[in-house]
């Protein structure tokens, strides 16, 4: 287990361990990390030297670059895997936390909703830090504060395919914040459009949102119910369920686009469903 301190995660505006159709995101061996800024200043999140950087071809999409970033950087007792940035740094180059690795590209591995930030995975010195698998599993050693919400709020944010509304609020918490279950249980990862499930938090129990249950213990970790999540009545993909230390709002995806406009009042409403939305 790799532990990512409070001071780190305080550099960044959102982090998600969960909210990824990719394997890693799905065990917690992978933390997406959000500066705020698309195509802005990446800031390291680990000290130590570069060992290398490598270009990889993205998938096709006619809203991201044809090509992403690999930066590995030897931190003293792990190698860590950074993707999603152009780099401005070169395998001999020392960098401190914080240190600018270059700029944050909007990659073609992202959905469209999805805010350029950079992904940080860990190895064992002496692993393959080419290879897409075998990542340490990762915890953020900070509080996320539970915010209780009902599913209603205006919107404040669209994109072609999400909105954000102003609703649940997190003005009374300093640090970060996280839509949280009925029970309590800050939440994380893409519901249920994504198979990862994440918890701020101890949850051994099933869990619910607006009233319908949500998550379901199993042998492996927490697994998504089939839910589908509509908007005024209109069929989303999902809810996008990360911690945040911004005002917080809740961010609904549409893989498809939408019709929706800033100033609209919503309600969202979660529902059993025989034909569930799966990306990954």
């Amino acid at each position: 287990m790799v532990r990512l301190p409070a001071s780190v995660a305080a550099r960044y505006e959102r982090f998600s361990l969960y909210n990824s159709p990719y394997p890693a995101h799905d065990r917690g061996c992978a933390v997406d990390l959000y500066p705020g800024e698309n195509g802005g200043p990446a800031p390291s999140p680990v000290a130590g030297t570069v060992r290398d950087t490598r270009t990889v071809r993205c998938p096709s999409r006619p809203y991201a670059v044809e090509e992403d970033h690999l930066i590995v950087v030897e931190t003293d007792d792990r190698l860590a895997r950074i993707l999603h940035v152009d780099p401005a740094v070169d395998a001999g180059d020392e960098v401190a936390v914080g240190d600018s690795l270059g700029r944050l590209v909007r990659s073609g591995f992202f959905g469209r909703w999805v805010d350029d930030h950079l992904h940080l995975g860990f190895r064992s010195l002496d692993a393959n830090p080419y290879r897409a698998s075998g990542s340490l599993p990762v915890e953020i050693d900070c509080e996320v504060a539970p915010l209780a919400w009902d599913g209603t709020g205006t919107i404040v944010e669209t994109g072609a395919s999400h909105i954000r509304l102003d609703a649940p609020v997190s003005t009374e918490c300093d640090g970060f914040a996280a839509l949280a279950s009925d029970e309590g249980i800050p939440l994380d990862g893409g519901l249920a459009h994504y198979d990862g499930v994440g918890t701020f938090g101890h949850a051994s129990d099933r869990l619910s949102l607006l009233g319908t249950t949500v998550a379901t213990p199993t042998e492996t970790g927490l697994a998504w119910d089939d839910v589908a999540v509509t908007v005024d009545g209109r069929r989303a993909t999902g809810l996008s369920l990360f911690a945040a230390r911004v005002p917080f709002g809740a961010k609904v995806v549409f893989h498809e686009g939408h019709d929706f406009s800033v100033g609209e009042s919503v309600r969202v409403t979660l529902d059993e469903t025989d034909d569930p939305i799966r990306l990954g």
